[in-house]
């Protein structure tokens, strides 16, 4: 059997020999690499009118990503409004995840869904909202708008609010990728 990993490692150390460097022993793809470090939580939403929501997280990144250590997706708890007149639901959800990359083209986005639950308890698309993780170094507080999907016609609005099945994206990380959207009609959704 052939190690192809030995076979490049070799003929990289062959030309930096004949080009006047020298490899550092052990280097490989690891050393040309820098680390992406995310730490937070998703806190609380705030939407007129609705209750029992849940929140769904993803991280959308670009090829040259990868996640080192953590959790790409999660799911929070169903949270309902307190007593009192505030319009919050506080879910307090946290994030903990570390990527590396050779490039910075494709720089991680936090994509959210929100979720509730109706009245015969079918859970029904609230939200959708992306935002980028924060470049620099510090502590932040985003704020993302969510938005949801609209059906193009009145009947399919009507069809859809009678049997329960409300458009949705096929998957969550449509809404961190560009391609597409701008063909989607949607309607603001909290935030």
């Amino acid at each position: 059997s052939l190690d192809l990993s030995k076979v490049v490692s070799s003929a990289q150390q062959a030309q930096a020999a004949s080009s006047g460097v020298v490899a550092k022993p052990g280097a490989n793809e690891r050393d040309n690499c820098f680390h992406l470090f995310v730490t937070g939580q998703v806190e609380a939403g705030q939407f007129d009118g609705l209750d029992n929501l849940y929140c769904r997280y993803s991280f959308s990144f670009g090829p040259e990503w990868r996640p080192v250590h953590g959790v790409d997706t999660g799911l929070s708890q169903i949270a309902q409004k307190a007593n009192g007149g505030d319009t919050k639901v506080v879910w307090n959800f946290p994030l903990d995840i570390s990527f590396s990359s050779t490039n910075a083209l494709g720089w991680p986005r936090l994509v959210l869904s929100v979720y509730g639950v109706d009245a015969i308890g079918r859970s029904v698309v609230r939200g959708y909202g992306c935002v980028h993780v924060p470049t620099a170094a510090g502590s932040y507080t985003r704020y993302v708008r969510l938005f949801r999907p609209v059906s193009s016609s009145v009947i399919q609005q009507l069809y859809g609010w009678l049997w329960g099945t409300r458009p949705e994206f096929f998957e969550d990380a449509f809404v961190g990728q560009a391609e597409g959207r701008e063909v989607t009609r949607v309607a603001s959704g909290g935030v």
